[in-house]
């Protein structure tokens, strides 16, 4: 119930900023206005969050970072591309194993109807 409370906030604000902006901009103008708007909100958010490897017994720092982090909960990967290959959802599932959260959205703005462009997908991790 909590994932799906976060989820349905978050699409929400992407559905704002989509009908505001429109598909075609690179991805940072949408990932700004994804931000003011889980501000405006309520939600509480990380920005650019990074995300250790962990190998065995060791901690590899590789700079790994998710758009996202929302409520501490929901993995928000955002995208701005023709259209979300494979390699696209195995980043967002890999993250979600480095962060150890459940829920993801992976969001593509460059679409002309914003619900072609959202995945969501969970992890068992």
């Amino acid at each position: 119930m909590v994932h799906e409370h976060i989820t349905n906030g978050v699409l929400s604000a992407a559905y704002k900023v989509h009908s505001r902006l429109g598909p075609g901009l690179l991805e940072r103008p949408y990932k700004a206005c994804m931000a003011y708007e889980f501000a405006r909100m309520g939600l509480s958010f990380e920005e650019e969050k990074l995300f250790p490897v962990i190998y065995e017994d060791i901690t590899i720092s590789l700079g790994y970072r998710v758009d996202f982090l929302v409520e501490n909960e929901v993995v928000v990967e955002l995208k701005s591309v023709e259209t979300i290959s494979p390699v696209h959802e195995a980043q967002l599932l890999s993250y979600l194993k480095l962060a150890k959260k459940r829920v993801g959205l992976l969001i593509n703005f460059n679409v002309g109807r914003l619900r072609d462009g959202v995945r969501r997908r969970i992890c068992g991790y």
